[in-house]
């Protein structure tokens, strides 16, 4: 995925602009003219009038001000006119308040909206709304052929109760006709944005004169012109021609009186009742331009002072020419002429080519740049590889630059918004799809406010959450009082978009705010999780899990993520050095790779790493300082010390050994870790005749180092040997079996199975039952006892353990084994016990957890206190070593943590 750095496109992207300039086409020419050697030019070249005002105020006007003035007044009367007008501006003004606070926190390249929401909330946000946002600018596209083939019918079409020379009215008129000088339009569209674009750019100052002559002509007017009558005719059903008696006033109390209230009826282009909001609706499509300045920040000499001031200068001048324009109307057309020609302004006017030429100018200039804003964005979407193939031809550019694949893909979708055959029929989309548009960039603000990141600092401070959340709500509501099933529809497509970008999966360097967001709830909860507070009835195993090679610890690992029971889970991992004698940390390189490595594993685990003179110093660090608040390893899990030859897991697991698997897609971002150079990083394993890093009185000292810290400990052996537990494993646990043996097999004399440690044993094999691996496998508790005794009190202390299951909600069966033969090794002649632990009886008892237990898929063994005697260390090792040869997966544990409540 590209990075954020470098440009999504070679040229200044418009989101929302109507002039070519703002959508960047001056940069294609640049890049034409300047070859590889040439030094380029200093893009910042364009003040705020051109680059900002320019580009907004054309695109404000485009064809609500010339062609639907009269049927907003004449439908909602002057009143809620001027209130449609003062809602509308009061919901851009709150997205233009966002706007100029992302565009002044750093530039804004190409892909305009687009590029804001997706590098403020991420891929998934920014590449499903950006798509919404190119569907809005194609609906727009269309919506503009629209209205300029509905003025050139006016002047153009035929009507035999015209009053204009049959000469000039010549073109016929009718449905089919309108889709077909649509198309014209449109290709005419097409050969512009594909050759001339950067000849049109440089027009945009004429046509905003051009459309300020108009303007001034029909302010002019009103005063110059004499009242009138008109005669209107339209095509009703059944082929019959109605007609209307329309009159020009003049300013006239009269008709400002009777223009004040509403009067909603049949629209004559739809044939449909007109209400408010869908008079609304085709208002506020006048209303879609405001991020034209914003997208030519990286083409301004100063974009901080730039884009707000020529923003909110563009928006307060548009909104005088509208409020000035309706009063205008009201009080000098009578409500027939403005609901029953849409062209009015033409025939009020001094000299009706003026209007004509504004409103060609006006039109063609909108979707012209609707095109060319469209299919920049598409392009930036296409680059940045959210959709895969479908887009994939749309980054195809020609060699100056300009996406023409893109710009065709525009233009066959505006194709077919024109079988709308009219302007009324697809505005209501269009400004649903640009409401949805500002909620997001509105959205985007008050997310990144919310996270009070310390790089969130616009030079625009006339801004707050509160601001950001009233735009978001009003854009919200405003939808829906359009139109609701568009809205939905909107909404809808934009959750489906999401969801399949999240699966996807697509991951970028260009910082998430969701994880801005995270970290400033995560901090605030941590600080409400107080350690004071714990309570045994809520305890969760939280693991530190010391690897010293993820190559032959993956199992243990994939095992130990199904043992954690939604708690804290780190991989541990100690660095052997000084630092003093190093030039770098050697431990933060590493972090991507570790991190990389449980993504591929897919387990739900964090990462902590650090640089210890020796292992054992090292794991007294992690268990000290991992973890943070209420968040702590409680539980220590090691590997066994033994002489087995270790197994190299991504020799066997094909995600590891199969370069076409576990790879991103092209251009995703990997954060700098590729297979290879995971493989390359981790060393390969062991060989068995290799010295060892960590001796055995070191091993046994990390073991008693953890209980001194009052943490749990556990010993994996032979796990290397479990199956199933990868993240394609459908196995279920139905034919598994889970052993507990909660007595001290170590300690024959020891008949206590409620102490601590065997309690916790319990809980731990409980806790790997309810995991969705191991949740339908068989739970097994073995029960040692001597049945030749003359002391029968284990009869009673089956009764008592089996009503301790039954307090403590654990399902397992109870298997009493005798081990008269295995105990009678222990003991001397005398009868008394031997103080040493024979050989025979290790023997002995290892033979009986073969004899019970070599079908199970995992057993769990009480693991007794090591000695405090280092010299004792090999002796304690070899005693454990002994009972669990050849068993199988097997966990020691050594619990000292009370786990178990059998109250509410």
């Amino acid at each position: 995925m590209s990075n954020e750095r470098t440009p999504l496109v070679t040229s200044g992207v418009c989101g929302l602009a109507v002039t070519a300039a703002a959508c960047g086409v001056e940069l294609d020419a640049a890049a034409s003219e300047s070859g590889p050697g040439t030094p380029s030019k200093d893009p910042r070249h364009l003040n705020t009038f051109f680059g900002v005002m320019v580009p907004t105020i054309l695109s404000m006007f485009s064809i609500v001000l010339f062609l639907r003035t009269g049927f907003v007044v004449g439908h909602a009367g002057l009143l809620q006119g001027l209130l449609m007008v003062v809602v509308a501006y009061i919901i851009i003004s709150l997205t233009i308040l966002s706007i100029c606070a992302i565009s002044t926190n750093g530039a804004i390249q190409g892909g305009g909206a687009y590029y804001m929401i997706s590098r403020s909330l991420g891929p998934e946000f920014g590449g499903s709304i950006g798509l919404m946002f190119f569907l809005a600018k194609v609906f727009a596209c269309g919506e503009y052929v629209l209205g300029l083939v509905e003025a050139i019918l006016d002047v153009f079409g035929s009507d035999p109760e015209s009053s204009v020379s049959e000469a000039v009215r010549v073109l016929p008129q009718g449905y089919w006709y309108t889709v077909l000088y649509s198309s014209a339009v449109l290709l005419l569209c097409l050969l512009v944005c594909l050759v001339g674009a950067h000849i049109y750019s440089r027009t945009a100052f004429i046509i905003l004169l051009v459309v300020t002559v108009s303007l001034l002509s029909i302010f002019i007017s009103s005063v110059a012109v004499k009242p009138q009558d008109f005669v209107i005719a339209h095509k009703g059903a059944g082929n019959q021609t109605l007609r209307y008696n329309a009159s020009y006033t003049g300013f006239n109390a009269t008709t400002l009186r009777n223009n004040l209230g509403s009067g909603y009826s049949l629209d004559y282009s739809t044939n449909s009742v007109m209400s408010f909001a869908t008079v609304f609706a085709v208002l506020f499509t006048s209303c879609t331009g405001i991020m034209a300045g914003a997208n030519m920040s990286g083409e301004l000499k100063s974009p901080s002072v730039s884009i707000p001031k020529g923003t909110i200068v563009a928006v307060f001048y548009t909104f005088t020419v509208y409020v000035l324009l309706f009063i205008l109307v009201s009080a000098t057309c009578d409500r027939t002429l403005l609901i029953q020609d849409y062209g009015f302004l033409q025939r009020i006017n001094i000299w009706p080519p003026f209007v004509t030429v504004g409103i060609f100018c006006a039109a063609l200039s909108a979707a012209m740049c609707a095109m060319i804003g469209a299919s920049r964005i598409l392009h930036a979407l296409a680059l940045d590889h959210l959709f895969g193939l479908p887009l994939a031809p749309a980054t195809i550019t020609s060699s100056s630059g300009n996406p023409w694949v893109a710009v065709v893909y525009t233009w066959g979708l505006a194709q077919c918004v024109v079988f709308a055959g009219q302007l009324n029929a697809v505005a209501g989309l269009v400004t649903v799809f640009y409401l949805l548009a500002y909620a997001a960039v509105d959205l985007a603000c008050l997310a990144l406010e919310w996270a009070s990141a310390p790089n969130f600092r616009p030079t625009f401070q006339l801004f707050s959450w509160h601001t950001c959340l009233l735009g978001i709500l009003s854009c919200l509501v405003m939808m829906f009082v359009i139109n609701p099933v568009y809205s939905s529809g909107s909404i809808v497509l934009l959750l489906l978009l999401l969801l399949f970008l999240h699966y996807r999966s697509p991951t970028s360097s260009w910082g998430y705010i969701s994880q801005a967001l995270i970290f400033h709830q995560v901090r605030k909860y941590l600080l409400m999780l107080d350690v004071r507070k714990d309570h045994v009835k809520f305890w969760r195993p939280q693991m530190l899990l010391m690897v010293a090679n993820p190559r032959s610890s993956c199992q243990l690992i994939l095992f130990v993520n199904q043992l954690k029971k939604g708690g804290l889970y780190v991989l541990g991992h100690v660095q052997l050095g000084d630092l003093d004698s190093l030039p770098s940390d050697p431990v933060q390189q590493q972090y991507n790779f570790w991190l990389s490595l449980v993504d591929k594993l897919d387990v739900k685990a964090f990462v902590d790493l650090t640089l210890s003179p020796s292992v054992r110093q090292g794991t007294q660090h992690l268990l000290r300082i991992t973890g943070l608040g209420g968040m702590k390893p409680n539980t220590l899990i090691l590997g066994f010390y033994d002489s087995c030859t270790p197994e190299d897991f991504f020799l066997q697991d094909s995600a590891f050994c199969d370069s076409s698997i576990g790879q991103g897609s092209e251009g995703e971002y990997n954060f700098g870790v590729d297979l290879p150079s995971l493989q390359a990083h981790f060393p390969p394993v062991r060989h068995v005749e290799s010295p060892r890093w960590l001796s055995p009185e070191e091993y046994v000292g990390i073991i008693s180092d953890a209980i001194k810290m009052n943490k749990n400990v556990c010993l994996a052996r032979y796990f290397f040997q479990l199956e199933g537990e990868g993240k394609d494993s459908k196995v279920d646990g139905s034919e598994r079996t889970i052993d507990v043996w909660p007595l001290n097999l170590l300690q024959p004399d020891s008949r206590d199975y409620e102490d601590v440690c065997s309690l916790f044993l319990l809980q731990m094999a409980c806790v790997l039952n309810m995991s969705n691996k191991w949740r339908h496998a068989r739970m097994r508790i073995f029960l040692n006892v001597e049945t030749e005794s003359s002391d029968q009190g284990w009869v009673v202390n089956e009764e008592t353990f089996r009503e301790l299951l039954r307090k403590l909600r654990i399902r397992a069966s109870i298997k009493i084994v005798p081990w008269d033969s295995v105990v009678q090794h222990h003991v001397q002649p005398n009868g008394e016990p031997t103080r040493a632990l024979s050989e025979e009886f290790l023997s002995a008892v290892n033979c009986m957890l073969m004899e019970h237990s070599s079908q199970a898929a995992v057993r769990f063994l009480y693991l007794p206190r090591p000695t405090a005697q280092r010299s004792q260390s090999q002796q304690y090792l070899a005693q454990v070593e002994a009972v669990t040869n050849g068993l199988g997966p097997t966990l020691l544990i050594h619990g000292i943590t009370p786990v178990t409540y059998t109250d509410l």
